[in-house]
């Protein structure tokens, strides 16, 4: 047959390895469940039973061999031959294209030193669920063959015989050293079996091999993660068509649906046993799941070292960042709940009782055109609740958030390069990135690559640049449309007849940010979306490109989203209301004003509700979509393993129905807009740090759950950081200070009582009634209006009085003093507290130093000349010190 053409029967590549399984040893094992094995070769499916029979054979070493990477595809029994390649429908044909990619692939992956075993499972429907495990041919495939990641690049790290002895892991958690020195019981502290230990470390080289602890066990010298790591470096440079136009490499075939899905396994189950087992006996996820993931473990340290062993340090360091912020959270909720209680204390001050007991003393002015005047005593408690956050506390705790988010941030860097060196990352660096196969299939020119000289498909940039701007300029008119016509339209839902116009705006303002609140979710997932899509038709060579081109349009798009309500009410609502005559309109209507009780108290129910109500769906929707995502594959897998119940099945097959791993940048957006809410708007919503903290205990286990129980595998990718987030987190924090500053000048009480206090009275007596201006002359006189008060600094005239103008200069004057103030403390935190801590910085030059002594070829011979010229005395000019003469040559 023609789709057979050119198919070659190969051999099974076996290299020479050595290898006793221990006792202990753990993970994925073959049909007998207890001999461990990794790969065979593919010889397509009409020949890989023959290749199952003969294993022992041919092969005999192979089956101790680990597991590293598994690849499904789905396929129809019967492929059509040469005769009828004429009559082949579209689906057809590229069925057939698929096929012939597939057996290229893999020949190539033989090629370049990996193992492969087929596995087929037939199906009712007339197809065929075929399955590749793929692993690394001993130290081959590992460290010798073609294009892995191991040389140059430096992905893996060694430990130097330099100094063989084992470095004390280190206790990352500033708490338990607080609490040690305090000589307190530590209630977080729990001991986690089979620590992974930590060496003095360097490079690794593969011609400094025998230097290298751990080079005469190859069973054991790489990690699980450190092979995935190979595997896939390995599956994304193998050619499986024509290099001209890149098709290389498992990501695009698996978007052009070759392969349904490309994953490393799992260590085993992660369900422990139901009899006692000593926690050193449990495979990785199980201990993970023990000690990290379950709801028990709320309360416990995080076991970072295991988390980066199992999932790499990319996840390892997502899960740092988050406790670490947990953890400051802390100090943020004390204060934040101390001044809101504060609040409540002193509730019962002068001018409020001046409004609870006035009685009809003041005459308010209607609220609408169909309204009947009011009396102020009526908004008593509104009056008493927003005092809650509208005090003089609210102004000290947002100048403690603002220092708090740059000393959070200041730290987060000492303990980022702390854990980067922990893990071996403060060195890496990605190498030149292949062209991602999107931009590949869809590039309309090819071009040389100036650093690797190959050619590879081209995008113009000006093309690109123009497309960058039509769509973001789309896109932000098309928000900004949404924001100020539909949340404006809510906000402005009029109250009916059967309540008061004071009942119907609190009513109104409540179920219309109920109501912005899921319309928020649902232009949540449709922004993201766009901004897909939109990025996708940028064009960006590189995976990094296009994700920092997504990351930061989702999170314009979802700033916009989630702020616009609040930053309306803030600075908007209610200041170009006009006053009694000369009410401003806009296309007929009445310009919205702030409820009796302040725009501040209709800021912080906005706040809380968007906040928390956010925090509850995303909780509830990480917590029922996986399970109903898992439920879906397992249903559509039940057709193929109804039929072969009675087997035990093997680790591919559990895995195969768990779903693929999401990432982590929906995890990373909901953190950072979380963190938006507790520096912007803080002096509105001093509570604000208590419900993230809550919310923050129960995201960490929520994820540890999904990545150890509910998802696949992912490939440990290494990391130094949390990447273009620290940036987003940065500009957040310094645009708090200005928000803040603009928010207790302009939208607070607190500069109006203060300028009172100091020109007029002390303890506030008669501030209500000076805030109050008498309606003008020319609305009394023009109608059959009853003589009322409406709140503002005019005259009878309607035109400001002396005080406005006093209040608004010391109103700018405290945004520049307030803003001067902070970001120089900011500057001198920063200068004072360095990036890398001095004791680490010592270390790095130490073991450096220790990696050259290790990995010198003539290192006796260096120590044996450099010997006697120890010896040699000090000048006279130069005193001697302890230690000295052994720096001189």
């Amino acid at each position: 047959q023609e789709w057979q053409q050119g198919e070659e029967d190969d051999d099974p590549i076996c290299i020479p390895y050595s290898w006793t399984p221990s006792p202990d040893s753990r993970g994925n094992y073959f049909r007998d469940r207890k001999t461990k094995i990794a790969t065979v070769n593919a010889q397509g499916w009409h020949g890989a039973r023959a290749g199952e029979r003969d294993m022992g054979r041919r092969c005999p070493l192979r089956a101790f061999l680990p597991t590293d990477f598994v690849l499904v595809w789905e396929e129809k029994l019967w492929l059509p031959g040469r005769g009828a390649l004429a009559g082949l429908t579209r689906t057809e044909r590229q069925r057939l294209q698929h096929h012939r990619w597939r057996q290229k692939f893999q020949r190539n992956l033989q090629a370049a030193g990996l193992l492969l075993e087929e596995v087929r499972k037939d199906r009712s429907s007339g197809k065929v669920l075929k399955v590749i495990r793929l692993g690394p041919a001993g130290w081959a495939g590992s460290c010798g063959g073609a294009p892995p990641p191991l040389s140059p690049g430096g992905l893996l790290r060694g430990t130097g015989k330099g100094s063989p002895q084992v470095q004390p892991n280190p206790d990352t958690n500033g708490s338990a050293e607080i609490l040690r020195q305090l000589r307190l019981p530590n209630p977080l502290q729990q001991h986690v079996p089979n620590k992974p230990l930590d060496f003095y470390t360097c490079a690794f080289r593969k011609s400094k091999l025998s230097k290298f602890l751990g080079s005469d066990s190859p069973d054991s010298y790489f990690s699980s993660t450190q092979r995935h790591r190979v595997v896939a470096e390995i599956l994304a440079r193998t050619m499986y068509g024509k290099r001209k136009h890149a098709e290389m490499g498992i990501a695009r075939l698996l978007a052009e649906g070759a392969y349904a899905a490309a994953f490393p396994l799992h260590e085993g189950p992660f369900e422990l046993p139901s009899y006692h087992v000593p926690g050193a006996d449990l495979n990785p996820r199980q201990l993970l799941f023990a000690y990290w993931a379950r709801w028990c473990c709320w309360h416990k340290y995080q076991p970072l070292d295991h988390v980066r062993e199992y999932f790499g340090e990319k996840v390892a360091i997502y899960f740092a960042w988050l406790g670490f912020y947990t953890a400051w959270l802390l100090p943020a909720a004390i204060v934040g709940t101390l001044v809101f209680l504060s609040g409540l204390l002193t509730m019962a001050s002068a001018f409020r009782e001046e409004i609870c007991s006035s009685g009809g003393t003041f005459v308010m002015c209607p609220l609408c055109a169909t309204c009947a005047t009011w009396n102020i005593s009526e908004i008593c408690p509104m009056a008493k609740l927003g005092y809650l956050f509208d005090n003089p506390g609210t102004v000290f705790f947002s100048i403690f958030m603002s220092f708090w988010a740059m000393a959070f941030l200041e730290h987060w860097r000492r303990k980022n390069a702390t854990l980067a060196h922990h893990w071996d990352c403060s060195d890496f660096q990605e190498e030149e990135e292949r062209p991602r196969p999107e931009f590949a299939a869809m590039a309309p020119q090819m071009a040389q690559n100036p650093v690797t000289g190959l050619k590879e498909p081209y995008f113009p940039p000006k093309t690109r640049l123009s497309r960058m701007v039509t769509g973001s300029m789309a896109i932000l008119i098309m928000v900004r449309n949404w924001e100020l016509g539909g949340k404006h339209g809510m906000a402005s839902i009029p109250g009916n007849q059967a309540v008061t116009a004071l009942q119907a705006g609190n009513i109104a303002n409540i179920s219309s940010t109920f109501l912005n609140l899921v319309l928020i979710l649902l232009m949540g997932k449709v922004y993201t979306s766009l901004a897909e899509q939109l990025t996708r038709w940028e064009m960006h060579r590189t995976q990094t490109l296009h994700e920092d081109a997504f990351t930061f349009k989702v999170f314009i798009f979802q700033f916009v989203n989630f702020y616009s309500s609040p930053f309306y009410v803030a600075f908007f609502k209610g200041r170009f209301v006009g006053y009694p005559g000369q009410y401003g309109t806009l296309l007929g209507m009445r310009n919205e004003d702030c409820g009796p009780g302040g725009c501040l108290i209709e800021l912080a129910q906005q706040l809380f509700i968007i906040m928390v109500g956010k925090q509850l769906a995303n909780n509830v929707e990480e917590f029922v979509l996986p399970k109903i995502k898992a439920w879906w594959q397992k249903r559509q897998l039940a057709g193929l393993w109804g039929a072969q119940m009675g087997h035990d099945p093997r680790r591919w097959e559990d895995d195969y129905e768990l779903i693929e791993c999401e990432g982590l940048f929906e995890e990373y957006l909901e953190m950072v807009l979380q963190f938006g809410f507790i520096t912007i708007f803080v002096a509105a919503f001093p509570l604000a740090p208590l419900f993230a903290l809550l919310n923050n205990w129960v995201e960490i286990r929520l994820d540890a759950h999904k990545f150890v129980c509910e998802y696949r595998r992912p490939v440990a990718e290494r990391a130094q950081g949390i990447g273009v987030w620290l940036l987003i987190l940065e500009t957040m924090a310094h645009l708090s200070v200005i928000v803040n500053a603009f928010l207790i000048a302009f939208t607070s009480d607190f500069l109006p009582r203060l300028l009172y206090q100091y020109e007029y009275h002390s303890h506030l007596q008669g501030y209500v009634n000076f805030t109050l201006a008498q309606a003008p002359r020319t609305y009394l006189a023009h109608g059959n209006h009853t003589p009322c008060r409406y709140k503002a600094f005019r005259d009878e005239t309607g035109d400001f009085t002396l005080f406005y103008w006093k209040l608004l200069a010391v109103r700018l004057g405290f945004i520049l003093a307030f803003e001067h103030v902070v970001f120089f403390f900011l500057r001198l935190i920063a200068w004072m507290v360095p990036d890398v801590p001095a004791d680490l910085a010592l270390q790095v030059k130490r073991e450096r130093y220790l990696a050259k002594q290790a990995l010198a070829d003539n290192q006796d011979a260096l120590f044996s000349v450099r010997a006697p010229r120890l010896q040699r005395p000090l000048p006279p000019n130069i005193p001697a010190l302890p230690g000295l003469s052994a720096l001189w040559p």
